[in-house]
């Protein structure tokens, strides 16, 4: 351990551990970025985080929190202290009859949903996974897919959280409610949230069922009852066949009904198309009918083909996200969906004039030669005040990247990375699907890898940004929370803070993924 550390440790006349190991390698879940932490910490108690960041302080260094490290960007990677609250997850309290439980922040999702179930509960929607933790998923947005909800933060009612002088402060929409609001969607950069006080609701059951067809159909359904017609809906959209898969669900006392065991869902489908996206790799204009094979085999080759079950919720609303992958997922208007997946796929498909499902795409960039994997996932919530939970006053987060004033659409392009190894197209699709995103009016999802920053962002949020800096310097003055990612996206360009963690560089892996190498209290 570094003499300094060593030095202050020695000063603590307590009896609080500190959990702490150096030589410890992270990575984020997909191994897109790893980095090598000075010291790896993991907390059992409030009073051991406290002491963690009262350390920290002393000794110049700054603080990364990580859960189960689900985003693929460089959020979670440091070279400095990086503190995991997998073991600071226990259930405080739970009420029954109202529904309000108490939790530590490092209890993971499907952790809680089990906790909730025990108790005749059951969190209200979820994401397409159950791995982050509560403060995880709060803190970068995440959401379901529903137009009766909206992010899954909506549903905190107080949060507890340790800023960098090492106390722990309360906040709520009534007590705190500036601190509330940017500490709501945090991004890691106030401090280490470390209590959560959340309303579930009475648990549920839903029957679900998805349809495979023409994506024409799911178009001509959009503005008419496609994501209204269930309490739940998503769709995946494939560019290649121009096809559509729509699942939808909806609350109901049926008895439980598991769907029928697919190839797919075995280790012969894992490992066929897997072994085919990295052929793919090499020979990209074969991902066409990669598509056709893989997905047909999955849902079936005619249109029109359904399949069903009946799940409790916590595993109903879940799907596998399969390989270690890239994800970049805006949010824009609802109403603006159908223009978007037409205009990417006019460009995707090099559709000419003649065929009937052209649009003028205004993409400045050239698809020739360029093949993507697939689906685009498709995804909606709502914040609007259509939502009566959002209506709550001090209950919208400064960094909410949703529409305010009607429902949201999420678009994510998925690029797997079949054992690790990057898709050659990243970079043009990319290029391509973040322009069309700001043509459309989209913010981009905070936990994905998206490459919009600095100028960009500060358009895209406007006062709520500079709201959301302010509470975030007034807690943490010296930087001890921020790093380089933070600076790219939501710091601006002033000048460097004392703690802020700068990048150095980064090197690829021979394994797959990309080493990032940081360094504390220097100018950038």
């Amino acid at each position: 351990m570094d003499p300094q550390v060593a030095s202050e440790l020695s000063k603590c006349a307590d009896d609080i551990p500190f959990r702490a190991k150096p030589h410890h390698v992270h990575s984020t879940w997909a191994r897109t970025f790893l980095s090598r932490p000075e010291l790896y910490l993991q907390p059992e108690s409030l009073p051991e985080i406290e002491k963690i960041v009262k350390i920290a302080h002393r000794c110049r260094r700054r603080i990364a929190t990580t859960g189960c490290a689900h985003s693929p960007n460089t959020l979670t990677v440091t070279s400095s202290w990086l503190v995991n609250l997998d073991k600071f997850n226990r259930i405080l309290s739970v009420d029954d009859a109202t529904g309000i439980a108490v939790m530590q922040s490092g209890i993971r999702l499907y952790a809680l949903c089990e906790e909730l179930e025990k108790h005749g509960l059951a969190m209200p929607s979820l994401g397409s996974i159950n791995e982050q933790s509560i403060a995880g998923a709060i803190s970068t947005g995440t959401h379901g897919s529903s137009l009766k909800h909206g992010l899954v933060g909506e549903d905190i009612l107080a949060l507890r959280i340790t800023i960098a002088d090492g106390t722990t402060q309360f906040c709520s929409p009534e007590e705190n409610p500036e601190l509330f609001r940017a500490a709501l969607l945090s991004l890691g950069a106030l401090g280490i949230i470390t209590e959560v006080t959340f309303r579930a609701v009475p648990a549920f059951t839903l029957k679900w069922q998805q349809t495979i067809d023409a994506d024409t159909k799911m178009f001509n359904a959009w503005h008419k009852d496609l994501w209204t017609h269930t309490e739940f809906v998503r769709v995946w959209w494939y560019p290649y066949t121009r096809r559509a898969v729509v699942w939808s669900a909806e609350k109901t006392s049926e008895p439980l009904r598991d769907p029928k065991a697919s190839w797919y869902d075995g280790v012969l489908g894992y490992y066929v198309y897997h072994n085919l996206l990295y052929l793919a790799q090499y020979i990209p204009r074969i991902i066409p009918s990669v598509e056709w094979f893989v997905f047909g085999m999955q849902y079936g080759f005619s249109n029109g083909s359904k399949s069903s079950a009946v799940q409790p919720s916590r595993k109903a609303l879940l799907m596998n996200c399969l390989y270690s992958q890239f994800v970049n997922e805006w949010a824009l208007p609802l109403h603006k969906g159908p223009e978007a997946l037409r205009r990417l796929s006019s460009w995707l498909n090099q559709l000419p004039p003649s065929d009937p499902d052209y649009v003028p795409h205004n993409i400045p960039f050239s698809a020739e030669g360029l093949y993507v994997h697939a689906p685009v996932e498709v995804r909606v919530s709502d914040t609007s005040p259509s939502n009566p939970k959002s209506l709550t006053p001090n209950s919208r987060p400064y960094l909410d990247p949703t529409v305010k004033d009607g429902p949201t659409l999420y678009l994510n392009a998925t690029l797997y990375r079949p054992y690790y190894c990057d898709p050659p197209c990243r970079a043009r699709y990319y290029e391509a699907f973040e322009y069309l995103m700001h043509d459309m009016g989209g913010r981009p999802h905070w936990a994905k890898n998206f490459e919009t920053y600095g100028a960009e962002i500060e358009q895209l949020y406007g006062s709520d940004l500079q709201k959301w800096r302010k509470v975030r310097d007034s807690v943490d003055s010296d930087g001890m929370f921020v790093g380089a990612w933070h600076r790219r996206t939501v710091l601006g360009s002033g000048p460097p803070l004392p703690l802020e963690e700068v990048e150095l560089k980064r090197e690829k892996v021979a394994t797959g993924g990309v080493m990032y190498e940081g360094i504390v209290g220097v100018a950038r």
